[in-house]
């Protein structure tokens, strides 16, 4: 059975200077509750209050459980930029369902069809499909809907689909051999359609 959309997205965002934060403390040797705790304590997301702290390191443990290798998180914390945001970006797509099937259904069909163009518009159209599909997506608000638009597109500009929010050429996105190893090992082939 297919996990819930969660509506999270919102608050718990692409996050990748978090994750590689997270990664660096998992690879000191502390278990889950240690490094939450440490990450709390010292504020080292550097964030201006206390309040979200806690909640975004749990998502951030999450994801790189999700993974489910200790070499991806090793590279996360350790790897250049570029390695890094696309086991963050699998990692995400692990942890959403809305994220891994709007990345397949809109920009891997776009590659598909060799459609150079991706705007707000598509990922509108993706949530109109999902409305339809979904009891639980027709729920959410149209804020809600707004929100996780906007989420969704800086994702795809945070990964180099595209140059700006504003930009509509969608940028060819090859996943790194490690990361294209990884996501076949672990059995979720159908997310390589969102890479060229």
């Amino acid at each position: 059975m297919l996990p819930a959309y969660r509506a999270s997205l919102t608050r718990e965002p692409f996050l990748f200077r978090e994750m590689r934060v997270t990664a660096r403390e998992v690879l000191a040797g502390a278990d889950d509750a240690a490094v939450a705790e440490r990450i709390v304590s010292q504020n080292l997301y550097q964030y201006p209050t206390e309040r979200s702290l806690r909640g975004m390191a749990r998502a951030c443990l999450r994801r790189l459980h999700l993974l489910g290798d200790a070499d991806a998180v090793r590279s996360i914390a350790e790897a250049p930029a570029a390695l890094s945001r696309q086991l963050c970006l699998y990692a995400l797509m692990k942890d959403s369902r809305l994220v891994a099937e709007c990345l397949v259904q809109v920009v891997g069909e776009k590659y598909r069809q060799h459609d150079p163009s991706l705007s707000r518009a598509d990922v509108h159209a993706f949530f109109l499909r999902l409305q339809e599909q979904s009891d639980q997506v027709a729920a959410w608000s149209e804020s809600t809907i707004q929100k996780l638009t906007s989420v969704l597109m800086n994702v795809l500009v945070q990964n180099g689909y595209l140059a700006t929010p504003r930009s509509h050429d969608l940028q060819p996105v090859t996943a790194a051999p490690a990361v294209r190893d990884l996501i076949k090992k672990n059995g979720d082939g159908a997310l390589l359609a969102a890479f060229l």
